[in-house]
């Protein structure tokens, strides 16, 4: 196979409702000023990419420069309150009946988008399973259940992640740790220390901040998978959709070589001041540093200096330390080929990030080459339909960004869209609305309108409220249609659903507010109904036309605010949008109880078919309404639940995975805060009448008419 590197990444969103018109804040109708700016020719490229080098180095710069300053100020000659040096981070048994030779029915992954499927560790067609475990990947022959059998395994380099199956086509995306020569040992620890995020609520959908391989292989004989092409970047993993044969796949570059600069002047390593006191201590003298009267002017010419010092290293550069690689050994090892990293690049008219996020779309049945976009931004969360990409970025007044449309605004959202067509992909626009998003059920689109649920603040603070805003574009514009502002004072987003022409927004501070919106008319929104209970729900799911189970946490009212408790499972009565309602409630276990599906939406399994849910648990029991954790862990494995609309939720049985070390879930099982929700089964699958759990270590096989039973266990490690 050929190999070429060439550079990849660039500069390149009811108490009271009210409608959004206030000076500073966009206005249906009004122009956008977040979209991008094409770069035509490589010169321009490499000049964005110096500029926004430069720029990230001098925000560094000025703010350990204030902070020393502050400290001299104080009469303080180490600034403990400083930031970190080169921290810069943006089988058994048989079953009871006969089986057919394919099963009928088939559970797949819970998609947020029908037709556009979201990259897992677990995948599954009507008669296998692939799984990856460790740097294991599984490719196990599932039917008929009694004769699952692991007819393949891979032993795959560095850490995969994920993957897609399509036909006879399996790609998998691998975690690629940086080298000790390439990091320093501040950025390794930060790697190492940082996990990829879910759910969205208190931590950031940046990735692993490791590099990322993409692997493809022809399965078509599933005993002996052949390797067809490795795609391999300096990119961290955002996320990914596959739409067919075609994958697209976000990724981010940040700056490694802005990471590995000096941001401490060397000579103020001993401290900041010069002058010295002489103090007595037990009849001992000694000298301390206190502070003269040229140091202030000293610390200025010393970040000065350094400032030049890291212009100049910037400057001269090769490109490639600034840009990130790509390397795909199917492409074009000719001069030419650096051109091609000169195409699809925006820069922001407002510098609204020094990182670069690239949508890159290749296609499984063919050999044809990569396709990219690549813009200035921080990372964000992902939302695609089967014809566009969005892609949220967290923008706040702190960050430096500053758009006029928001100026009054503490926390707003830049959306990018980028148009899909086949395995290709194009930047379309850009928009902004105020606050922020949770995760990628906040957004939906449809008729060409992208609907968005917003945060801003974040509870408890008093001005905390919501904001759901529909955006249409125009040229290279996603322009604010309508908007109602005001949800819910004091309250943030716990969990959004887009369904049809409605939203369901939960927020919570005490109680669980389910508001219903009226998006028919996308220019002008209704709040429609509302219903009040205890605890929240962090996923709702589309039971049917006029029904919503959802998972969550119960909680106990503490008068300004309340603790959360054991998980719950809710059904709503929407039929009636203008008063919804609570029509069934089951509450398991008590605090420090989780679920994996409770914030990561993938371990979810409704399996319609079958009217059953596949809930994977850790049941812990004996916590208390005052914020006490419960320390007896009664269940571990996975719960089954048959749900209807009018009975309510029915317990059909479990099938137990004890708690092991060899696990990577080896914190204290009950300990667990609600938004690390987590659980020792991390997926299930349905075959007809039979269910598959999956942990880190094995799969479990049960009949769901007899679940303690085990047909088959098999060690995936």
């Amino acid at each position: 196979m050929k190999s070429a590197s060439i550079g990849l990444f660039a500069p390149c969103l009811l108490v009271s409702i009210t409608a959004c018109s206030n000076a500073g804040q966009l206005v249906p109708g009004e122009r956008s000023e977040a979209a991008l700016i094409p770069l035509g020719s490589c010169d321009e490229v490499e000049t964005a990419v110096r500029s926004a080098a430069v720029r990230a180095m001098n925000d560094l710069i000025d703010e350990r420069l204030e902070s020393d300053l502050a400290a001299l100020s104080q009469g303080r000659c180490y600034n403990y309150s400083g930031g970190l040096e080169g921290g810069f981070s943006t089988g058994v048994g048989s079953p009871r009946t006969p089986v057919p030779t394919v099963p009928k029915q088939v559970s797949q992954t819970n998609n947020q988008v029908a037709g556009v499927d979201e990259a897992d560790f677990v995948k599954n067609d009507d008669q296998y399973l692939y799984v990856i475990a460790g740097q294991r990947l599984s490719i196990i022959a599932a039917w008929p259940p009694e004769e699952a059998r692991v007819v393949s395994a891979l032993e795959l380099a560095d850490q995969p992640k994920r993957m897609f199956v399509e036909g006879d086509r399996l790609l998998v995306y691998s975690s690629v740790p940086k080298s000790t020569e390439e990091v320093s040992e501040y950025d390794t620890w930060w790697r190492q220390s940082r996990g990829e995020c879910s759910y969205g609520y208190d931590c950031d959908l940046t990735g692993d901040g490791n590099g990322t391989r993409l692997t493809v292989y022809d399965i078509a004989d599933r005993a002996a998978p052949q390797l067809l092409r490795t795609v391999e970047t300096s990119a961290t993993f955002i996320s990914a959709r596959r739409i067919g044969n075609a994958v697209h796949t976000v990724l981010y570059q940040e700056p490694e070589f802005l990471r590995r600069l000096a941001m401490t002047p060397p000579e103020l390593a001993q401290g900041l001041c010069t002058g010295k006191r002489t103090e007595i201590s037990n009849g001992n003298s000694y000298e301390v540093p206190v502070p003269a009267a040229g140091d202030r002017a000293r610390v200025n010419a010393a970040y000065e200096s350094l400032r030049a010092t890291n212009v100049e290293a910037i400057n001269s550069a090769p490109i490639e330390a600034l840009l990130g690689t790509l390397r795909d050994d199917l492409g074009d090892p000719s001069p030419d080929a650096a051109l091609h990293a000169c195409k699809g690049f925006y820069d922001s008219p407002h510098a609204d990030g020094v990182a670069f996020l690239s949508l890159m779309s290749l296609d499984l049945g063919t050999e044809s080459a990569v396709r990219s976009s690549t813009i200035v931004s921080r990372p964000g969360a992902s939302y695609a339909a089967d014809d566009a990409y969005y892609i949220a970025v967290r923008q706040n007044a702190d960050s430096g960004i500053y758009y006029q449309e928001l100026k009054d605004e503490a926390e707003s959202s830049t959306l990018h869209k980028f148009d899909l067509s086949g395995a290709s992909n194009r930047y379309a626009a850009s928009g902004l609305v105020k606050g922020r998003v949770l995760n990628q059920f906040a957004m939906d689109q449809a008729d060409d309108y992208l609907r968005i649920a917003t945060t801003s603040g974040h509870v408890p603070e008093p001005a905390v409220h919501s904001t759901l805003s529909t955006l249409r574009r125009v040229g290279s514009r996603l322009e604010l249609a309508g908007q109602i502002d005001q949800i819910a004072p004091t309250e943030d987003i716990r969990s959004v659903r887009f369904v049809g022409d409605r939203a369901y927004i939960v927020t919570f501070k005490k109680t669980d507010p389910l508001f219903v919106f009226d998006l028919s008319d996308p220019e002008s929104p209704r709040a429609l109904g509302e219903l009040k209970i205890p605890g929240f729900s962090t996923y709702l799911h589309q039971l049917d036309d006029e029904h919503l189970v959802s998972i969550g946490y119960d909680a106990a009212d503490q008068g300004d605010f309340a603790w959360f408790t054991g998980l719950a499972l809710q059904i709503f009565d929407v039929a009636d949008a203008e008063s919804p309602a609570l029509a069934h409630k089951e509450v398991i276990g008590t605090r420090g109880s989780s679920s994996e599906a409770a914030t990561n939406h993938l371990a979810f399994n409704y399996f319609a078919p079958k009217q059953l849910l596949a809930l994977p648990v850790t049941v812990c029991e004996g916590g208390g309404t005052d914020g006490t954790y419960g320390t007896d862990m009664t269940f571990s494995g996975v719960m089954f639940y048959r749900i209807d609309a009018q009975a309510g939720f029915s317990l059909v049985g479990r099938t137990e995975h004890p708690y092991s070390s060899a696990s990577s879930y080896t914190g204290n099982a009950c300990t667990n805060w609600w938004t690390d929700s987590n659980s020792i089964v991390k997926r299930t699958v349905f075959m007809d009448d039979f269910a598959y759990s999956i942990s880190d270590v094995r799969l479990k096989i049960n009949d769901t008419r007899d679940l303690a039973s085990d047909i088959a266990v098999i060690d995936l490690k």
